[in-house]
């Protein structure tokens, strides 16, 4: 059983192929995520990705925002406006002539990182903030972190975001991490947290042992594990 692993972000956009064991058999590619994204934009570049991968079974996708059932909700960093009620599951699947399931990015990237024991937390650095949550390597329901109030009126995006690196540098922003995990860890109580994501190599702080950073493949490999949870509905072609 081959997997097409996609993994969408605000700047690019990565795809492999996995098998059932989540070991990459094709080479990672890597695209730009379309200018002024459309879902019709999105959808072309997958495809384009795709059909240079070659055969595979099923497809999972990691989107940077809210999804319910394979629709997107929320997509801050591409245009909420034109992608909120968009069936990307059933859209792709049409496209890719596969059974297809859509997951928010952190939580997929979760899923290809954590260890399954007690609660673990895992924050992605890139252009915006995700987060999800696991209990024993089970999923929680989505939380929009990113857009929860850190301080002074800022949200976890505003402060810890690319643009924010750009705007006040990497000590600044180092920083700013520090206390975010101080706050996640009085609001979770987690038993680990994993930092993931294109500007996680960027982190210098000593951090705790229940603190690490993992490689930016786990938002691929985790498009196996999606295929073993039992809450995404699958679109079929």
């Amino acid at each position: 059983m081959l997997t097409l692993a996609i993994d969408i972000g605000g700047t690019h956009i990565k795809a492999s192929v996995l098998d059932a064991s989540g070991h990459m058999v094709r080479e990672e590619l890597k695209a730009d995520t379309p200018r002024d994204a459309t879902p019709d934009k999105l959808v072309a570049a997958i495809r384009a990705l795709a059909q240079r991968l070659g055969s595979y079974d099923r497809v999972s996708v990691g989107f940077p925002g809210v999804v319910r059932n394979g629709v997107i909700r929320t997509a801050h960093n591409l245009g909420t406006p034109r992608f909120a009620g968009f069936d990307l599951a059933s859209t792709l699947a049409d496209v890719l002539v596969a059974p297809v399931r859509v997951a928010n990015d952190a939580d997929v990237q979760g899923l290809g990182c954590i260890q399954g024991a007690g609660l673990e937390m895992v924050i992605t650095l890139g252009t915006g903030f995700g987060s999800s949550l696991f209990e024993d390597g089970h999923l929680a329901p989505h939380l929009e972190l990113a857009h929860h109030c850190f301080g002074g009126g800022r949200t976890y995006e505003d402060e810890l975001g690319d643009a924010a690196l750009k705007r006040v540098g990497e000590e600044e922003w180092n920083r700013s991490l520090a206390k975010a995990i101080d706050a996640l860890r009085a609001l979770t109580t987690f038993d680990h947290l994993y930092i993931g994501g294109g500007n996680a190599r960027l982190v210098r702080l000593e951090l705790p042992r229940d603190v690490s950073i993992v490689s930016n493949v786990a938002g691929i490999v985790g498009g196996v594990r999606l295929w073993t949870t039992t809450k995404h509905a699958d679109a079929e072609p």
